[in-house]
């Protein structure tokens, strides 16, 4: 018997410490849950935060950048517009008959030119400035005097609207001496 009670006694003592170690495993369970979600719960606000910080930038570039297709529809107009007044010869210019129609196309070229500025549409600078294919679309090398990648001629102006290339300028730009 004696046997027995060991036995019966080593179950009781098992006994009693089994809610304790129990108890202790699901606190510790119970707490590495509350991490996770704790993790979890900071990685939501960082993702929320994130697309708050995107929507408002895409808000802000959309109300920048909104007239974008219009200002390209618009070029066409100013460079038909400078066309128009640089074929214009001097003599026409003076007659009487045709200078007020001169006067009329250089003021409307004119408040074109405003309505760009005040819209953020600037014109690229071209004529001798060094060739950046982020701005200039080089058409043509000619022979000059100038150094190699150099811009020599401006076939057609380019634009910016505020930090957009809008269009690129397309330019003729001077090559090494053969």
């Amino acid at each position: 018997m004696n046997e027995e009670t060991t036995d019966a006694d080593l179950r009781e003592e098992t006994a009693g410490e089994a809610p304790e170690v129990a108890e202790h495993d699901r606190a510790a369970a119970l707490e590495a849950q509350i991490d996770d979600l704790k993790r979890q719960l900071l990685y939501a606000q960082a993702e929320t935060q994130n697309v708050r910080r995107r929507m408002e930038k895409d808000a802000q570039d959309a109300r920048a950048y909104a007239a974008t297709n219009f200002a390209r529809d618009i070029l066409s107009v100013s460079d038909n517009l400078s066309r128009a007044l640089a074929a214009l010869p001097p003599a026409l210019r003076e007659e009487e008959g045709t200078k007020v129609l001169v006067t009329g196309i250089e003021m409307t070229a004119k408040e074109l030119e405003n309505v760009f500025q005040r819209n953020g549409i600037t014109r690229i600078q071209s004529v001798g400035a060094k060739l950046d294919p982020n701005r200039h679309q080089a058409m043509i090398e000619l022979p000059s005097d100038q150094e190699p990648g150099t811009i020599v001629q401006e076939m057609q102006a380019g634009y910016m609207i505020k930090d957009r290339l809008l269009r690129p300028a397309m330019v003729g730009v001077a090559k090494a001496a053969e």
